[in-house]
C-alpha cells in the first residue's frame, strides 16, 4: 500500500467549506490560564471567530484580559443576568467542571450555542443534563475535543481505515505531567484537586485524552472497563493521582491507557494492528509539537507533519458549522459516552471488578 496519498497536503482542512462568510463573536466564559495562553490566542487566529466578551469570577483578571483585548468584561452574576447579550453569538465555557452546566443553562436559555470544554460535567448525570438542555433549547452543542481536529491526528485515522496497518489489534496510551511542581507550592488554590469542582483527579483531566482520542481513530466505543487508581502525594488527599485502565472496546480490541498527574512529563498513543502500527508521540500536550511515526514491512517511517495551534483549528472549526448551518461535532452524546465511560472506570477502580459501560 503507498501511503504517500493520505500525507500529501497534511495540514488540509477536509472539513472546510470554500466561500464561508461571516463571523461569530464568542463570549468566553473562565479567564483560566488554558483560556489566556491557548483559547483566547486561537480565537483570535481563527478566520471567522472573534473574542467580544471574557466572564470570569475574578474581575481584576477579567478586566485586565478585557483591557488587553478590547473585549467587555463581565461578572458570572452579569452574565447570568443577560448583561451585553448583544454583544456575543456563542459561548466557550472552559471553568470548572462542575459549572459548566449553569453557563449552558444561561447560554441555552436565550438560544445561543455552545462550545463546552471536556470533560464536559463532574460526572456522566450532570453531563446528561447538560445535553437535555441544549436539545431543548435547540442549541448547538459542541465539546472541546481539540485532538479531533489536529492533522495529525486525522491522517492517522484515514491510514488506519485505508487498512495501511492491518487489523487493530490493541491500543496503548500514556498522558503525564509533573502538575504538583508546576504548581510551585500553590496546590491548595488548584481546582483540579478539588472533587467537588473536578470531579476526580487524573482520569477526568488527562486520562481522557488517550481514552477520547481512540475512540475517534478506532470508530468505536468502550464496552467495559477494569482500572485502578492512587496517590502517593500528599496533594492528592481527595482525588487520584494516578490511573491505569484496561478497557475492551468494541470488536474486543484491547485498549490500554494511563495518566498521571505526578511523573514525568510525556504523552504518546501506540495503534497496533496485525500489519503495523501508528505511533504518535509526543501526541496529546496542546504546547508540544505532535509527531507521526508509521512502522510497516520492518520500516520506521516518521512522517513530515504539519504542526498546527490546535485551538486555532478548534474555533475555525465550530465557526464553519455554525455560519454553513452545520451540526459541530463531536456533539454532547459524544462527550456523555466518555463521562459514563469514566464513572464506569471509577467503580472498577472502586470495586475491583470489570465494569460494562452504559452506551
Amino acid at each position: 500500500m503507498n501511503l504517500t496519498e493520505h500525507f500529501e497536503d497534511f495540514g488540509r482542512r477536509d472539513w472546510e467549506t470554500d466561500d464561508l462568510e461571516g463571523t461569530v463573536r464568542l463570549a468566553l466564559i473562565g479567564a483560566g490560564w488554558f483560556t489566556r495562553e491557548w483559547a483566547l490566542p486561537g480565537v483570535e487566529r481563527a478566520a471567522h471567530t472573534e473574542p467580544t466578551v471574557i466572564v470570569d469570577v475574578d474581575p481584576e483578571r477579567a478586566e485586565a484580559l478585557a483591557d488587553e483585548h478590547g473585549m467587555t468584561h463581565l461578572t458570572p452574576g452579569e452574565f447570568h443576568d443577560g448583561v451585553a447579550q448583544t454583544e456575543y453569538d456563542a459561548v466557550y465555557v472552559c471553568t470548572p467542571n462542575a459549572t459548566h452546566l449553569e453557563y449552558v443553562e444561561t447560554a441555552a436559555a436565550t438560544g445561543t450555542d455552545v462550545l463546552c470544554e471536556k470533560p464536559m460535567e463532574a460526572d456522566a448525570r450532570r453531563a446528561a443534563q447538560l445535553v437535555e438542555v441544549c436539545e431543548r433549547a435547540d442549541v448547538s452543542l459542541m465539546i472541546g475535543y481539540r485532538m479531533h481536529l489536529d492533522p495529525v491526528v486525522r491522517r492517522s485515522k484515514e491510514v488506519i481505515e485505508a487498512g495501511a496497518i492491518g487489523e487493530v489489534v490493541q491500543v496503548q496510551g500514556n498522558m503525564s505531567q509533573r502538575m504538583i511542581a508546576e504548581l510551585e507550592g500553590d496546590a491548595g488554590e488548584q481546582w483540579r484537586l478539588d472533587p467537588d469542582l473536578a470531579g476526580g483527579g487524573a482520569m477526568m483531566d488527562i486520562g481522557i485524552y488517550p481514552l477520547n482520542t481512540t475512540r475517534f481513530l478506532l470508530d468505536a466505543d468502550p464496552e467495559r472497563v477494569s482500572a485502578s487508581i492512587g496517590s502517593t502525594h500528599e496533594a492528592f488527599a481527595d482525588v487520584e493521582e494516578q490511573v491505569a485502565v484496561r478497557a475492551t472496546f468494541e470488536g474486543d480490541v484491547p485498549v490500554l491507557f494511563t495518566a498521571n498527574h505526578n511523573a514525568y512529563h510525556d504523552s504518546f498513543l501506540r495503534v497496533t494492528g496485525t500489519d503495523g502500527q501508528v505511533i504518535i508521540d509526543p501526541a496529546f500536550f496542546e504546547r508540544e509539537d505532535r509527531g507521526l511515526e508509521i512502522r510497516r514491512d520492518g520500516e520506521r517511517i516518521d512522517i513530515d507533519v504539519s504542526q498546527v495551534h490546535q485551538l486555532e483549528e478548534e474555533f475555525a472549526y465550530f465557526a464553519e458549522c455554525l455560519l454553513s448551518g452545520r451540526d459541530p461535532g463531536p456533539d454532547g452524546e459524544h462527550g456523555c459516552l466518555d463521562m459514563r465511560a469514566i464513572d464506569a472506570i471509577y467503580e472498577s477502580a472502586e470495586t475491583g471488578e470489570t465494569v460494562p459501560v452504559d452506551r
